[in-house]
């Protein structure tokens, strides 16, 4: 590997490269609207695109491309050559503002949710001059937002970037109040990437991995995480050269990648980065998952995201790493030396547990696909309840303010004895850690563990930055004005406070007593992605995106169809999968190795040899293989009623509660068959070839 250094953003055209290539006063315009958020001067566009393409040519570009994120989840990119014909039949290479500045894919073909018919096709791609243009694939790659000709927003960034000028703008009202004024408040993220490998031979045989991500099928192994040997592990050699040549690759593109290890279930791991902007984040986490899988294959390996690819083990997350901060490097989550004492710190934590617990639901429903349902609740993720964890610190202020008992002082760092003379004194951090929180404050930020490993976190964000910029707008309305700041906003503090209490938990989330505590405290408990995705169009929420510039009614209410229709279409993927895998896989082998231990009973019978153990497994192989039959009749019966003309959601609840449960019972079946049926009659690898022939 070449020298860190010397190769970090080597393929983005990021700002010591943009002040090397561009005027002075292009690149101070350029500057600004990345840092102020100031709009750009159309002049510069020209100037911008010339330097860009002449840089691109120099590191073998023949192409560009408008990079954008399309509400299918992945990125989407349509590739132009730079090349222009001259009239002597020989072609230059030109690249103008116009073609940087907007482009022009087919808006039809990506899920609109009805607003973009297939004859209405015309859509626009629009550069996002806050995110760095990269190379990727020798294509100079642009990063922009798509919006469809009658102006609906259709990607993912847009909304993202509304919500962080709504964030920035209630922000600085509030610092304003403290007698600040930073040019602007800014969200950041580092999202940390949970991920499976498997070797790509056996994938290429499993149905269900290649088709939906999952193993709809497969027995536990002898040895599962059990021994929590895996989490923190020695990393195996062929994984440790797949992961040089991922941290290589997203180094290269500009990617703070620090942190990998191995994750608790076998053959599962994490990457993490450095806290980035939370638009640049964004980018980076969907290119991260792209070069996670690209990279895989160059060794053989598939890179598995989805969020539960095998049952009984634990599955995989995206922790989103949230904070808020000025231009000016002030974190306005830090809580200082004396927390209780810090009036401003106060306000912006009030805040936060105070969106959080008023949009409870709409939290949950960013979080709610159909992947996710496998995983949360789990004793590996966060339950779907959502609640704050502060940690003992901020709990022990939250109680003062609350009962109005006297202040505390400033509590005294704290160290760990370790008993050993040689080792160095180990300073405690002033809170714990709760791992079955699903938003958590870890010092600084704080950490919502709900998120699936699939999942980008463009829509994650914009509802965290437009929440708490609601309860942000509505200290400002009380604040601005007053003659004593500090003292009305500490009376802003308690009062959010007592009437926001009820969602902080800083106790054991996968407990069944938390259950039943959270309905006694009335906090929403929206098992599925069914239940919680109602709650994007209710008034509270319309009202919410559209008072914040984040979404129309109408791109509200899309979005709500899209993502209904995608759970649906996941589940339905799935269960024909499962169809085909048992009619055309299972049952043969079950009812061939059925059909030869019968045959051995057989024989041995008919020569005077009592086998009655053999007699009876022959017997429970016949019942199960008859059961088999069985479910399978009865999940082709539930595909074939569908319903048809009604609402998405109705369609959804039709899957949810017909078809998932029907699935279970046939893999049940399926599974126990598993474990009787001889290895070599089996059709397709088992949980432990995936697991651990890496």
């Amino acid at each position: 590997m070449s020298n860190v250094a010397e190769i970090f953003g080597s393929k983005v055209f990021n700002l010591p490269t943009m002040q090397a290539r561009l005027p002075k006063a292009t690149y101070e315009s350029l500057l600004r609207t990345m840092q102020e958020g100031t709009q750009l001067d159309s002049k510069a566009a020209d100037v911008v695109a010339n330097a860009m393409k002449d840089w691109a040519i120099e590191n073998g570009c023949t192409h560009y491309t408008h990079w954008f994120q399309p509400m299918t989840g992945v990125t989407a990119e349509k590739h132009d050559a730079f090349i222009q014909p001259t009239e002597d039949g020989t072609v230059i290479n030109e690249f103008s503002g116009k073609e940087l500045v907007i482009g022009e894919p087919d808006a039809s073909s990506f899920p609109s949710g009805g607003l973009r018919a297939t004859f209405e096709a015309r859509g626009y791609t629009a550069w996002d001059p806050t995110s760095y243009a990269f190379i990727k694939d020798n294509s100079l790659c642009i990063p922009t937002t798509f919006l469809s000709y009658t102006g609906e927003v259709l990607d993912k960034k847009t909304p993202l970037l509304r919500s962080m000028d709504a964030i920035s703008k209630e922000a600085k009202r509030i610092l304003y109040c403290f007698g600040k004024a930073p040019a602007r408040v800014v969200s950041y993220v580092g999202p940390e990437q949970e991920y499976f490998l498997v070797d790509k031979e056996l994938w290429k045989q499993r149905k269900d991995l290649m088709l939906t991500g999952r193993t709809l099928f497969g027995a536990m192994p002898a040895k599962g995480q059990e021994l929590e040997d895996h989490y923190f592990g020695q990393i195996k050699e062929r994984v440790s050269s797949f992961m040089k040549d991922v941290d290589e690759e997203l180094w290269r593109l500009g990617v703070y990648n620090k942190t990998k290890h191995n994750e608790v279930a076998p053959a599962q791991h994490e990457v993490a980065p450095v806290f980035s902007t939370t638009n640049i984040a964004t980018d980076h986490n969907q290119l991260t998952m792209e070069v996670l899988k690209k990279v895989a294959e160059r060794h053989g390996l598939v890179c598995l995201l989805h969020e539960k690819p095998y049952e009984g083990i634990n599955g995989s997350g995206k922790h989103n790493n949230w904070s808020i901060g000025t231009s000016d490097g002030e974190n306005l989550l830090k809580p200082g030396k004396d927390p209780e004492a810090n009036t401003q710190f106060l306000l912006f934590l009030a805040a936060v547990i105070k969106a959080v617990d008023d949009y409870a639901e709409i939290l949950r429903l960013a979080v709610a696909t159909a992947g996710n349902d496998h995983r949360l609740g789990a004793n590996e993720a966060p339950p779907a309840i959502v609640s704050i964890y502060l940690g003992e610190q901020l709990e022990e202020v939250v109680e003062h303010l609350v009962s109005g008992a006297e202040s505390s002082a400033a509590k005294a760092a704290a160290y760990l004895e370790t008993g050993v003379e040689a080792m160095p004194v180990i300073q405690k951090d002033t809170t714990d850690r709760n791992r079955t929180s699903p938003f958590a404050f870890t010092g600084n930020r704080f950490e919502f563990r709900m998120p699936g490993s699939s999942q980008s976190v463009a829509g994650i964000n914009i509802v965290i930055n437009t929440i708490v910029a609601e309860a942000l707008s509505q200290f400002a309305d009380k604040l601005e004005g007053a003659k004593d700041v500090t003292s009305k906003a500490m009376e802003i503090v308690i009062d959010t406070l007592k009437k926001h209490q009820r969602i902080i938990f800083n106790g054991n989330g996968y407990s069944d007593e938390w259950i039943e505590e959270a309905e006694r405290r009335g906090l929403p408990n929206l098992r599925t992605a069914v239940d919680a995705l109602p709650y994007f169009v209710s008034e509270k929420s319309l009202s919410l995106f559209e008072k914040h510039n984040v979404f129309t009614r109408v791109e509200t209410e899309t979005r709500t169809d899209i993502m209904i229709e995608d759970y649906s279409k996941a589940v339905h993927i799935e269960m024909l999968t499962m169809l085909e895998m048992a009619k055309q896989e299972i049952l043969p082998a079950c009812l061939e190795y059925t059909s030869f231990v019968v045959d051995d009973v057989a024989k041995k019978q008919s020569i005077g040899i009592s086998v009655p153990n053999e007699k009876e497994k022959a017997k429970r192989l016949s019942s199960l293989t008859e059961a088999l039959i069985e479910r399978i009749d009865a999940l082709d019966a539930i595909a074939a009623k569908v319903p048809e003309n009604c609402s998405v959601i109705e369609t959804a609840g039709y899957y949810k509660d017909y078809a998932l449960p029907a699935m279970d019972r046939l893999r049940k079946v399926a599974d126990t068959l598993e474990t009787m049926v001889a290895k070599e009659y089996w059709p397709f690898p088992t949980y432990t070839d995936l697991l651990y022939r890496i």
